[in-house]
């Protein structure tokens, strides 16, 4: 039998903690990775009872939404990664701020104004079409605008938090009712105002819109899985009446 040597022993003991470091450096690195996917939903909202609506002081002034400036931002995305964005148009909507203070809103969302900012042609339009459901057989895919062609956001209640402005209110849609938390920031002046809110995610199946889900559908597998969370930024421009 060969002698087993001093210096084998070495190198045997080096492979044995290169191993080691390597596997606490991959336990750290998913460590880490666990973290920053908490982190990227730090604004995610919960979906709640709806609640009661607020109400405007006679105080208040009233701000008509400008449909043509107004817009929601949205991105979605696939589990195993990419996604597609665009912007949904406002219908109308007014807000009522009494001092410095929002006291009442109602924005009212044109649901068959969405559009896919991210690819062109045909495939432009053929996402757009599977998305508002004016596809035959695939109406109730996602948002089915022949059916339910508004969405609606009530201001129940404002709040600051860690610095920011927090606006409840119900978000209607598909003739569902839920009440979110947005983070927002409001400026005005004598003539107009201007409420522009974080990127925050919603679920949406918490509205029915379960295409693609996993907690929904749990057959499904890879690219045909869509995330559940859909990220919106909403910026609305408001002229005093």
């Amino acid at each position: 039998m060969e002698n087993f040597k001093f210096g084998d022993y070495l190198n045997l003991n080096n492979q044995i903690m290169k191993k080691a470091f390597l596997n606490v450096f991959l336990l750290a690195t998913i460590g880490i990775a666990a973290v920053s996917c908490k982190n990227d939903k730090k604004n995610e909202t919960e979906a709640k009872e709806p609640e009661k609506v607020a109400e405007a002081s006679e105080m208040a002034a009233t701000y008509k939404v400008d449909t043509e400036q107004s817009v929601i931002n949205w991105k979605g995305a696939k589990l195993t990664g990419g996604g597609h964005e665009g912007v949904i148009s406002f219908k109308g909507g007014e807000l009522s701020m009494n001092d410095n203070m929002l006291e009442h809103g109602e924005l009212v969302i044109d649901m068959t104004s969405i559009q896919v900012e991210d690819l062109e042609g045909e495939k432009k339009q053929n996402l757009e079409a599977h998305l508002k459901g004016t596809v035959e057989g695939k109406e109730g895919d996602f948002f089915n605008v022949k059916k339910y062609n508004t969405a609606t956001f009530e201001i129940t209640g404002i709040n600051k938090k860690d610095g920011m402005y927090m606006l409840n209110g119900n978000l209607t849609l598909k003739e569902k009712t839920n009440n979110i938390s947005i983070p927002v920031q409001v400026e005005k002046n004598n003539e107009a105002l201007r409420l522009s809110s974080e990127a925050f995610m919603i679920d949406r199946t918490k509205w029915d819109v379960n295409y693609g889900s996993k907690s929904v559908f749990d057959d499904l597998v890879g690219n045909n899985v869509i995330n559940d969370e859909i990220e919106l930024q909403v910026k609305v421009y408001a002229s005093k009446v």
